[in-house]
């Protein structure tokens, strides 16, 4: 029988996974030739070996001042496959024991047997078995994505909100490709995604056949592992492989390539294969030592201002978590992809930490003399200046990843071990030890409780103008913080981390490691299929909206009661905001709107939804915001709310790339005080009255450095303004802000419009 094939620089270290195989350097053999001259057996095309994520990569790695190995912990027991809920207890099939059937259902009855209820699916001429062997299955229904990135999205989106694995299915070359960016999405992210490709018969492999794509070269490094099925009889094995590499350890992403002639080929399938993973499972963690556990408990005892840094890796650990927390008292700063894993309302959260985490996370962070990062990797986004990150403290690291441990901060204390058990590990002794331990954190929690009171999270409003900010805020209110959000990339997203108040895992659905634009619409529709008595709320910029706008079809086709809430700014607003900063704020194809129409809203969001027959309505004054929100929130089914918002707005708190707590830009008395107000000027005459309630002339200083021809008349003439006329109504998306970055626009109806320093902030 010939095995799957395993991945590339492959060693006899590997083979010991997949024992029928002989495994070859990529160095030496060329892939394309192996199968076009069949000069080896299919077993033999060079791929990599399975990618066990605790296993650490090539890159050296600095050692620890605490082994990370276990000695005195419990031999581990062999892992058990994880079996999905099934529909069937147990598994009755639509086959007669012995009756030959079709490959594609083989494969369809294989995922039936793992428990998987939905896939998102989209066909094409090498996949057409798949989806005929679907649709005699009655247990598994597929949602029709418009796109293959909209389905590997939508399974990712059902993946994170529920916990369990997400399925989708592409047809070959193309079909396979577009869904690359949603793999590499899921294992940076560490999402569990088991995704299917159809791909041209055996004997056509390597002949440039049409839409034949090497999807398993592609997505090498992109996936946790990947197959090429070269033997009917190998699919219930591979399957249920695919599950458990994907489920197990650190969660990732494999892929399962089919090709169309194995669709077709009657086989009588034998569901009781032993799986080859042996290599695997002896490189899964052990449980944490008992010595491990408390010496990380003498430390927090030693402390004075100790932080806990939560991770993804805590997601599934958030009871745990919580009782830890109570037992200690440490007040808990959360990454992006671990919100939701500890309650933000929680006295004892300091909410995000990070490049555009709150001041006090970061202040605590910053101070604190021991921290502990749980299922974390210290990423770029949060760290900052790594050499400056908790510079003060020692730290605790435990990942169920071992190559994550001291890859880009080197811990005092690493454990490679499921977060889970050592925090369940860590309550036990810490409840055993409640009367002999003193732990009281009072006078460091007093300390962030005034930072905190100093420099809240907050916005300034002005007039009718929409803060996206408030926005997200009342939406936070009338769901009371019990929906399931999901967004796409850039400025919302920051605001959505920041506003709403998650209180429970897999709440927070977006794309963190790689920074997906077009992730939120279909993420939402996999989040509405997994959780369909939830509400479900894509938050939105019109940027990344734009990127997978066609799912609004699907949620119509399939009446998911999918909410949309549009942050709209006609801009690419995060790259603007840097624009700003860091670029003179010259923009470089940052306007999404249409240059020869300013005072209009462009595109029509309305008309796209009423192109897919779904309700919409669009909002343009801050006093109407609540009733639309509740509007969105009422009408049954999809609904699509247009919220027309300045595009001035920064995200602050900011550390820049690469900075320091130290280097924060922040909504301070030395930093931006946002005006999101926009002058009409001309050059000479007398000062009209200013209307003094918005802001004080004297306040503001124009540049001479980055000037306009306007500025340069005024600094060297000394003339005064004749006019200062407010366009915010004529123009509320050409509207600029007044700035720290004494710098100047000129928008595109001929206006100028100034960005002034506030030398002294307007209550």
């Amino acid at each position: 029988m010939a095995a799957a094939t395993t991945s590339t620089t492959a060693t006899a270290t590997t083979a010991t996974n997949f024992p029928n195989c002989k495994l070859y350097s990529s160095s030496s053999l060329s892939s394309k030739s192996l199968i076009s001259g069949f000069t080896l057996p299919f077993s033999h095309i060079p791929h990599k070996p399975i990618r066990t994520l605790h296993i650490s990569n090539s890159l050296p790695r600095p050692k620890s001042t605490a082994t990370t190995t276990n000695p005195a912990a419990p031999a581990a027991a062999t892992p058990q496959i994880p079996k999905l809920p099934s529909k069937q207890q147990p598994f009755v099939s639509r086959f007669a024991p012995d009756e030959p059937r079709k490959g594609a259902d083989v494969l369809v009855e294989a995922l039936e047997r793992q428990g998987v209820r939905d896939v998102f699916a989209y066909p094409g001429g090498a996949s057409m078995e798949i989806h005929q062997a679907l649709t005699r299955s009655s247990s598994i229904r597929n949602v029709l994505p418009r796109h293959e990135q909209g389905g590997v999205f939508a399974a990712e989106g059902y993946a994170r909100s529920s916990g369990l694995p997400g399925v989708c299915i592409a047809t070959s070359g193309p079909g396979a490709t577009n869904l690359v960016s949603g793999l590499a999405d899921a294992l940076l992210d560490s999402v569990p995604i088991v995704a299917i490709t159809g791909q041209v018969p055996r004997r056509m492999i390597g002949t440039d056949a049409f839409q034949e794509t090497p999807i398993v070269e592609v997505t090498r490094s992109i996936t946790k592992h990947n197959y090429l099925v070269l033997d009917v009889e190998d699919i219930p094995r591979i399957v249920e492989e695919a599950f458990y590499l994907a489920t197990s350890g650190r969660p990732g992403p494999v892929l399962i390539d089919v090709p169309k002639d194995i669709q077709q080929q009657l086989v009588v399938p034998d569901w009781d294969q032993p799986i080859g993973l042996a290599g695997y499972n002896s490189r899964l963690p052990k449980p944490p030592s008992q010595a491990q556990l408390e010496q990380i408990i003498r430390l927090i005892s030693e402390s004075k201002k100790p932080v806990l840094y939560a991770g993804g890796g805590c997601l599934n650990s958030s009871p745990e978590l919580t009782r830890f927390v109570e037992l200690t008292g440490i007040p808990v700063a959360s990454t992006l992809m671990g919100l939701g894993a500890f309650p933000l309302s929680d006295d004892l959260s300091l909410q995000m930490l990070g490049m555009h985490g709150t001041v006090y996370a970061n202040y605590a962070v910053d101070k604190s003399d021991l921290l502990l990062a749980f299922g974390v990797r210290f990423d770029d986004r949060v760290t900052g200046k790594i050499e400056a990150f908790a510079s003060r403290a020692k730290i605790v690291h435990i990942d169920i990843d071992s190559a994550e441990i001291g890859k880009n901060k080197q811990p005092h204390v690493s454990v490679c071990a499921d977060v889970k058990l050592a925090l369940e590990g860590m309550n036990k002794l810490l409840e055993a030890k409640s009367s002999k331990v003193k732990i009281d954190f009072s006078a460091w929690r007093d300390e962030l409780k005034a930072v905190k009171e100093k420099n809240p999270l907050g916005f300034k409003t002005f007039d009718e103008l929409i803060p996206p900010q408030y926005a997200i805020q009342v939406l936070d209110e009338l769901t009371d913080g019990n929906a399931i959000i999901s967004t796409g990339v850039g400025q919302h997203q920051m605001w959505a981390a920041q506003f709403y108040k998650y209180k429970r895992p897999r709440q927070w659905l977006t794309s963190g490691g790689l920074g997906a634009m077009g992730f939120g619409l279909p993420a939402a529709v996999g989040a509405a299929v997994a959780n369909p008595d939830a509400v479900v709320v894509d938050i939105d910029g019109d940027g990344s909206f734009m990127m997978n706008v066609q799912e609004l079809a699907t949620i119509r086709v399939e009446n998911l009661p999918v909410k949309i809430m549009l942050l709209n700014n006609q801009h690419l607003g995060m790259v603007v905001q840097w624009e700003d900063r860091f670029y003179k704020a010259n923009r470089a194809h940052t306007y999404l709107g249409d240059p020869s129409k300013e005072s209009e809203i462009y595109p029509n969001m309305l008309k796209f939804a009423e192109a897919c027959d779904i309700p919409a309505a669009r909002v343009t004054r801050k006093e109407d915001v609540r009733g639309a929100i509740q509007k969105m929130l009422d009408t049954p089914g999809p609904y699509l709310l247009d919220v027309i918002v300045p595009h001035q707005e920064h995200v602050l708190p900011m550390i820049p790339s690469g900075g320091a707590f130290k280097d924060m830009i922040t909504d301070g008395d030395d930093i931006v005080v946002v005006l999101n107000v926009c002058f009409e000027v001309t050059l000479f005459g007398e000062l009209d009255e200013l209307d003094k309630s918005k802001f004080d002339l004297a306040s503001m200083s124009f540049s001479d450095k980055f000037e306009s021809p306007v500025e340069k008349k005024l600094r060297e003439t000394g003339e005064s303004l004749k006019t200062w006329t407010q366009t915010r109504k004529k123009f509320p998306h050409v509207c600029v802000s007044m700035g720290n970055t004494d710098l100047d626009f000129v928008n595109p109806s001929g206006l100028w419009a100034h960005q002034a320093t506030i030398q002294h902030p307007i209550s």
